[in-house]
C-alpha cells in the first residue's frame, strides 16, 4: 500500500491560505482517504469527479465554510487517498469508502453532495445513510452510458484506450499534459475557467507509483454507475438535482434519472459544461446554499 507519512497539503493550503485542516481518515482495512474540513454549521460532505481529488472544489469551498462544516474527500486511490493494491474501483467499493468514512467520523444531518461520478456516489449513498444524511444535491451526476467520452474526440480516444484489455495499461500511464488539458476542456464551455494550476496538481498526484492502475479501474469501472442507477428509487431524502445545460448528460438521460427519485427538484445551470464547481462556482455555492 501507498502510503504518505502526513496528508499532502501543499496545493490545498495555496488555495485556502492555511484555513483548516487537510487530515487522513482511516479505514477498517487500514487505508486511509484524505480529507479536508473547515468551517461551522450543518456537516456537508463533497465528492469530486472522475479523475478528480478534493481540490477541485477549491473555487467553491471558501463560499461555504462560513455556512456549512464542509468535509471534502479524495476517494479511493484518487487524490492524495492510499493506493492499495488490487483494490477494486465498482459503485459499490466507492460507495462504502463514503458509507464508512460519514459513519466513521459519526456525522449527522449530513447534506451528500458532490460532481459526476460524485453527484452520482452522493444520490447512492444517501440510501445507505438513510439514517444521517438529510439531503442530496447532486451536480451533473454520472450515470449514464459513455459519459467523458461525449467531451471531444481526444477524450473519446484516450478513455476508450484506457478501457482496452492489454494496451489500455500503457495508455493508462500516459498523461502528457497538452492531452491530459484537452480532455478535461471537453468539460467546459469557458475553458479558460480550467486552472492551470489545477492540472499541475492532479499530474503531480497522478505521478504516483501504481496510480494508472487506479486510474484504469476507475474508467473501466463507470459502466457500473450506469446500473447503480437502479437504486435511485430508494432515496428517501429530498434530492436537488442539477444539470448544467452543456453536461455530457442527454435530456432523456436526466429525466430518466429525475422521474425515478420520489423527492427531487430540478435546477438547469446555463452556459455551462460537466465542471460546474470550476467554471460556475458562484452558482454551484448558491445552490448549495439555499439547501441549508
Amino acid at each position: 500500500m501507498q502510503r504518505n507519512d502526513s496528508p499532502d497539503a501543499s496545493y490545498t493550503n495555496a488555495w485556502t491560505n492555511g484555513r483548516g485542516e487537510v487530515q487522513f481518515f482511516t479505514r477498517a482495512d487500514g487505508s486511509r482517504l484524505r480529507y479536508y474540513t473547515v468551517g461551522t454549521g450543518p456537516a456537508l460532505v463533497l465528492m469530486h469527479t472522475v479523475r478528480g481529488q478534493l481540490d477541485y472544489f477549491q473555487r467553491v469551498i471558501p463560499k461555504l465554510w462560513d455556512h456549512y462544516t464542509v468535509y471534502a474527500l479524495d476517494l479511493p486511490g484518487m487524490g492524495w487517498s492510499d493506493i492499495v493494491p488490487d483494490a477494486q474501483y465498482e459503485e459499490p467499493q466507492l460507495r462504502a469508502a463514503v458509507v464508512e468514512f460519514v459513519r466513521g467520523l459519526d456525522l449527522h444531518n449530513v447534506t451528500l453532495s458532490g460532481e459526476s461520478l460524485g453527484g452520482a456516489l452522493a444520490l447512492s449513498a444517501s440510501i445507505d445513510l438513510k439514517d444521517r444524511a438529510s439531503r442530496v444535491v447532486a451536480f451533473n451526476s454520472y450515470d449514464y452510458p459513455q459519459g467523458g467520452e461525449r467531451g471531444n474526440w481526444i477524450s473519446r480516444l484516450m478513455i476508450s484506450s484506457v478501457r482496452m484489455p492489454v494496451l489500455g495499461r500503457v495508455f493508462a500511464h500516459l498523461e502528457p499534459r497538452p492531452i491530459f488539458r484537452a480532455i478535461l476542456q471537453g468539460g467546459y464551455v469557458d475553458k479558460t475557467r480550467l486552472p492551470e494550476d489545477f492540472i499541475t496538481e492532479l499530474l503531480r498526484s497522478g505521478h504516483r507509483t501504481d496510480y494508472d492502475k487506479v486510474s484504469r479501474g476507475i474508467f473501466r469501472s463507470l459502466k457500473g454507475f450506469d446500473q447503480a442507477r437502479e437504486r435511485y428509487p430508494r432515496v428517501s431524502v429530498p434530492v436537488t438535482l442539477v444539470y448544467s445545460e452543456n453536461d455530457w448528460s442527454r435530456p432523456a438521460e436526466r429525466d430518466r434519472v429525475a422521474n425515478v427519485l420520489p423527492d427531487v427538484q430540478r435546477i438547469t445551470v446555463p452556459r455551462t459544461g460537466h465542471f460546474s464547481a470550476l467554471e460556475r462556482p458562484d452558482e454551484m455555492a448558491r445552490i448549495l446554499l439555499d439547501a441549508a
